[in-house]
């Protein structure tokens, strides 16, 4: 296990993906009316600020699983007998 301590690591995938999501709601809801996109997907009506918000968490929710999944795939490797296996 890694000798960083557990918030550090929290806080190493939360914050980047906390600001990264909000450049991608900004971009999306730019190009896209989120009342337009209520109507075309069929939903119940949901106020502007609703979908920005639900907006935000999910490109949080998929930037913090990127931001997790790169910390995840960065911890080293050994080699023993000849298999690779995690340390």
């Amino acid at each position: 296990m890694s000798n960083i301590p557990l918030i550090q690591r929290v806080v190493s995938v939360f914050w980047p993906s906390f600001l990264t999501s909000g450049a991608a709601t900004g971009g999306f809801f730019t190009l896209f009316d989120p009342l337009d996109l209520l109507h075309i997907a069929g939903l119940p009506d949901i106020s502007r600020m609703g979908v920005y918000t639900i907006g935000f968490f999910l490109f949080w929710s998929l930037t913090a699983t990127t931001c997790a999944l790169t910390c995840y795939f960065q911890r080293p490797c050994h080699r023993n007998n000849g298999d690779v296996t995690r340390a």
